[in-house]
């Protein structure tokens, strides 16, 4: 980790990148990878296809009992994406705009049948006023490392 403010992850997932990037590219996808009963996706979220498209997601802390934030709502909106390779996305309120940090998956073919995947989180964007409220790091890296765990059992599994 040579930024203390962006973190990541890496898994080899023996699927191809298309696999991947059709599951990282849906909200539902989201909530099937987080897994902690803890992100719904708001009804009509659709699959991201371009930068500046939003989705918004229902966050319920409650269940995890980790930060006293209860429910709330997160718009989500691309900040980049490369068709079969990578999806990043800044998170904010949905009464404000995006505080800065961001959230991705990188994808890198091994070969037909095999991808390489990167997690990351990154808040060197987020403002100084931010960053004084806040304790680094909010996503522990065992968080990103689960995520791609159930990433690598959906797409892998036979009923996926």
């Amino acid at each position: 980790m040579a930024d203390k403010q962006r973190i990541s992850t890496t898994r080899r997932i023996s699927a191809p990148a298309e696999r991947i990037f059709e599951l990282v590219t849906d909200p539902d996808g989201h909530v099937r990878i987080d897994g902690s009963g803890m992100l719904v996706a708001a009804g009509d979220a659709r699959r991201v296809t371009r930068a500046g498209d939003a989705f918004e997601m229902d966050m319920d802390r409650e269940p995890l009992g980790d930060l006293p934030l209860g429910k709330y709502r997160v718009r989500n909106v691309v900040t980049r994406i490369e068709p079969d390779a990578l999806v990043e996305w800044t998170v904010g309120g949905v009464d404000h705009p995006p505080i800065g940090h961001v959230y991705g998956y990188a994808l890198a073919s091994v070969d037909d049948h095999t991808t390489d995947v990167t997690s990351y989180c990154d808040w060197s964007a987020v403002s100084e006023k931010w960053k004084a409220r806040v304790s680094w790091p909010v996503v522990p890296l065992t968080m990103l490392e689960k995520s791609l765990a159930n990433l690598d059992r959906l797409v892998t599994s036979p009923a996926a």
